[in-house]
């Protein structure tokens, strides 16, 4: 199928969007569950911040491509693994989460990349510690695989995570914080001149 400019056809943003939040669902993650750790996370630093502010920043960063393209391709491996689809040795490598296979720590690694210094080293004590909703994916029960999905979901959180810090910072220099400021106003981008993502 020929797309607007003449090349392959390319596949719309918000299909992938869907399909990604689709994806989560399936694997029975909620963006409050993710939001519960970016506030465990933040909310020690952050005098007013509620959960809907960090529901607010893992919506936003569920927007990104590189999380949705990330998203989609680690939870499609897990569920081949689930299903038993991959061949040797990648099954048994991928069904047992071996601990020197790191693609997937690198897949969520990845996706964090944009969020600067503070979202990758969140994403390394998330991935060392565990919190919340991590804990049980990381603990395998029944034919269940998430040997991708923990660190996503930590990808997720520490990108979230980075952008409610760097929020802070922007409310700080307008003598302003996370009690001035309702959800919807979480995104720096679209409210405070010159902030970025």
């Amino acid at each position: 199928m020929e797309g607007l400019d003449g090349g392959k056809f390319r596949v719309h943003s918000d299909e992938v969007t869907i399909a990604a939040h689709e994806a989560l669902e399936r694997r029975g993650v909620s963006i409050e569950e993710i939001a519960k750790i970016v506030f465990e996370m933040q909310e020690p630093f952050n005098e007013g911040l509620q959960l809907s502010h960090c529901i607010e920043s893992v919506e936003s960063v569920l927007l990104k491509r590189e999380m949705q393209h990330a998203l989609l391709v680690g939870i499609e491996m897990d569920e081949l693994a689930e299903q038993r689809k991959l061949s040797r040795p990648l099954q048994q490598i991928v069904d047992s989460d071996e601990g020197l296979f790191g693609v997937d720590e690198m897949i969520g690694l990845g996706a964090v990349l944009t969020y600067g210094s503070i979202a990758v080293t969140t994403f390394g004590h998330l991935d060392r510690n565990k919190i919340g909703v991590i804990r049980e994916l990381d603990t395998k029960v029944g034919g269940q695989v998430h040997t991708f999905l923990d660190d996503l979901v930590s990808s997720i959180a520490a990108c979230a995570s980075a952008r409610i810090a760097h929020r802070q910072r922007d409310l700080e220099e307008k003598g302003k914080g996370f009690k001035d400021i309702s959800p919807d106003e979480t995104a720096p981008e679209m409210h405070v001149d010159g902030a970025e993502t």
